[in-house]
C-alpha cells in the first residue's frame, strides 16, 4: 500500500572556480578541488554504492558545474591529485609512528586517515580509472541521481544580463559541455548563486532547460502569489518551472545556532595538525611551500563546544549524533508533510538545497548523515518519499503558471555579495570584455587559423573572468589576493588578445602559453557572441 502524501527533493550543488596552474605546483588554491575530491565526492559516490548494493530506492539530484566538470577530467590536476594523496599516505604513516606516545584515541585516528587516503588512491585508480564523473554518470544511468548543469563559469546572472549575449553564452557552452559528459542534455540548471533575472528565459528555454533552483522569495514574491508558496513549483509563461529552497529543512542543516553540523561529537574543521604540531620541520613537507602553516586535513578534534579547549574526536560519538540527527530530519519532513498535505491539492514537495561542499568538508559526518536518512526513508514506513525535480514533472505537470521574482540566495536574498564597494570595481571589466567579445565576434565571423584560435581563447577569458566565485571571495576576504590576481589576469589576458586581434599581429608563443594556462572549453566557438 503506498501511503505517499508528499515528496522531499534533496539538491546538492557542486561548484569550484576553475584552478589550473601548469606553470606552478604551488598554489595552494589547486588543493580546494583535491580536499573536496576525498572529503565529498568519493565519500559521496562510496555511499551511492552502499546504498544501491542494499538495494536502496533513493534520489539525489546534484550539480556538477562545468568549470568542476573541467578540473574532474583534466589529465595533469588528476596526476596531481594521486601526489596529493600519496603525500597524505607518507604524512598519515609518520603520524602513526608519531602518536605512539599519545592518547591512544589519537593513534586510532592516524589509522583512520591513513586507511581513508589509501582507500581514496584505490578507488580513484582503479575504481573511477582516475576521472570520478565516471562514477557519477554511472548512478545517473542507474536512474538514482539526476544531474543538472550551470553557467560555464558560474557566472552571476543579474550582472551578466547588462549584456544577454553573455548570459546566453554562460547557458549555451554548460547545456553543451553537460551533454558531451552525460551523452543527453540536462532538465534542471542551477543559476549561479541561484541569481534569478527574467532576461535569463528565453536562452534557457533556447537550450532545453526545463527547470531552474531559486531562493525562497523567487517563488514567495512571485506575481501573482503561488497557492501554495514554496511547496509546488511554479512556472513562468515562458515556460521555465522554478522549485524553490525550502526554509525549514534549510535551517535544520545550514543555522549556525541549530544546525546538525554544529553538534559538539562531529569533527572540529579548524584543529588540524598543520597548525597544531609545534616541530615545524617535521610538518614543514607537508604545508605550503612558502612555509606558512594550512590546513592538512588531518585532524584529530571534535567541536566540543563554543571553547578553545576541544576534546578528542571519537569516531563512533560522531557516527551516533549522525543517526540521531537523520532520525529527527526524518520525523520533522513526516510532520510537514502531513500538514502540507492536508490543505493542498497536489502532494507536496519539499525542496532541500545545499553546497555539496557542506557534505564531507565542512561537516565531515555530512555523507554518512545522508546514507543513514536515506536508508531510514525507504525501510520505515512514512508519508513522504525521495524524488527529483524532473520526476515531480513528470507525476504533476499541473502547475500554476506564475512571473519568478528577481532573487539569489547571496545575503540578504539580492546581489549585495557580488556587487558592493569592495568589488564593484571587477564589474566594468567583465563589461567591456563582454561588449568587446561581441564586437570581435561580429567583426570576424569567418576567421580561421591562429586568428580562430585567439578568438576562441578571448572567448574562455571573458568565461574565466565572469566566474562568481572572484566577487564572492573579495567579499568575505578570504584568499583575497587570489581572487583580484584572477581577475586581473583574464582581464590583461583578453585585452592582449583582443588588441592583437585587431592589429592582426598575433604572438603564437602568448597564444600557446595562455591556451595551456586556461584550457578550459576545448570546443568553445567564439561565435557564440555574434
Amino acid at each position: 500500500m503506498d501511503n505517499t502524501k508528499g515528496y522531499v527533493s534533496f539538491i546538492l550543488h557542486a561548484h569550484l572556480p576553475f584552478v589550473h596552474h601548469p606553470e606552478s605546483s604551488d598554489y595552494l588554491e589547486e588543493k580546494w578541488l583535491f580536499e573536496a575530491m576525498s572529503e565529498v565526492y568519493i565519500p559521496l559516490l562510496e555511499n551511492f554504492e552502499k546504498l544501491v548494493n542494499e538495494k536502496v530506492d533513493f534520489r539525489v539530484t546534484m550539480t556538477i558545474t562545468p568549470s568542476l566538470l573541467s578540473m574532474l577530467t583534466n589529465k595533469l590536476l588528476q596526476r596531481r591529485y594521486i601526489q596529493y594523496l600519496k603525500k597524505h599516505i607518507e604524512l598519515s604513516k609518520k603520524e602513526i609512528k608519531r602518536t605512539k606516545t599519545e592518547d591512544r584515541r589519537i593513534q586510532d585516528l592516524s589509522y583512520m586517515y591513513f586507511e581513508k587516503y589509501t582507500n581514496d588512491l584505490k578507488v580513484f585508480k582503479e575504481k573511477y580509472e582516475n576521472n570520478l564523473i565516471n562514477g557519477f554518470k554511472k548512478f545517473q544511468d542507474l536512474g538514482v541521481i539526476e544531474i543538472i548543469t550551470c553557467g560555464a563559469t558560474h557566472g552571476y546572472f543579474p550582472i551578466l544580463a547588462l549584456n544577454e549575449k553573455t548570459v546566453r553564452a554562460q547557458i549555451k557552452v554548460g547545456v553543451e559541455l553537460y551533454e558531451k559528459h552525460f551523452g543527453k542534455k540536462p532538465n534542471g540548471i542551477w543559476l549561479p548563486e541561484c541569481g534569478y533575472v527574467p532576461e535569463s528565459e528565453k536562452y534557457l528555454k533556447e537550450f532545453g532547460i526545463k527547470y531552474i533552483i531559486t531562493e525562497s522569495h523567487g517563488v514567495l514574491y512571485a506575481n501573482p502569489t503561488p497557492v501554495y508558496g514554496t511547496f509546488a513549483p511554479i512556472v513562468s509563461p515562458n515556460g521555465i518551472c522554478a522549485f524553490a529552497r525550502d526554509l525549514e529543512t534549510s535551517k535544520q542543516v545550514w543555522s549556525s545556532e541549530v544546525g546538525y553540523p554544529g553538534d559538539v561529537n562531529y569533527r572540529e574543521y579548524y584543529r588540524d595538525i598543520g597548525w597544531d604540531i609545534q616541530d615545524y620541520e617535521y610538518i614543514k613537507p607537508y604545508i605550503a611551500s612558502n612555509g606558512h602553516r594550512v590546513h592538512t586535513g588531518i585532524k584529530y578534534y571534535r567541536i566540543t563546544g563554543r571553547t578553545e579547549n576541544k576534546d578528542i574526536y571519537i569516531p563512533q560519538w560522531a557516527k551516533d549524533s549522525a543517526e540521531k540527527q537523520a532520525g529527527h530530519f526524518f520525523d520533522c519532513r513526516t510532520k510537514q508533510i502531513e500538514h502540507l498535505s492536508s490543505f493542498m491539492k497536489v502532494p507536496p514537495i519539499v525542496v532541500s538545497p545545499y553546497d555539496a561542499e557542506l557534505f564531507g568538508h565542512w561537516w565531515y559526518e555530512g555523507p554518512y548523515w545522508l546514507y543513514i536518512l536515506f536508508k531510514k526513508i525507504h525501510f520505515d514506513q512514512t508519508n513522504f518519499k525521495l524524488i527529483t525535480p524532473s520526476e515531480y514533472l513528470d507525476k504533476f505537470p499541473n502547475i500554476q503558471q506564475s512571473n519568478i521574482a528577481i532573487s539569489s540566495w547571496g545575503a540578504n536574498g539580492y546581489s549585495e555579495v557580488w556587487v558592493n564597494d569592495k568589488n564593484d570595481w571587477s564589474i566594468r571589466h567583465m563589461t567591456k570584455c563582454g561588449e568587446k567579445m561581441v564586437e570581435l565576434a561580429n567583426a570576424y565571423p569567418n576567421a580561421k587559423g591562429i586568428k580562430k584560435q585567439a578568438l576562441n581563447q578571448c572567448a574562455r577569458e571573458l568565461l574565466l573572468l565572469q566566474s562568481s566565485d572572484w566577487a564572492f571571495i573579495i567579499t568575505t576576504g578570504t584568499m583575497v589576493d587570489y581572487a583580484i590576481k584572477r581577475i586581473k589576469d583574464h582581464t590583461g589576458r583578453f585585452n592582449l588578445l583582443y588588441d592583437m586581434i585587431k592589429t592582426d599581429s598575433i604572438d603564437k608563443e602568448f597564444l600557446k602559453d595562455v591556451n595551456k594556462k586556461d584550457n578550459i572549453f576545448p570546443d568553445i566557438d567564439y561565435m557564440m557572441y555574434a
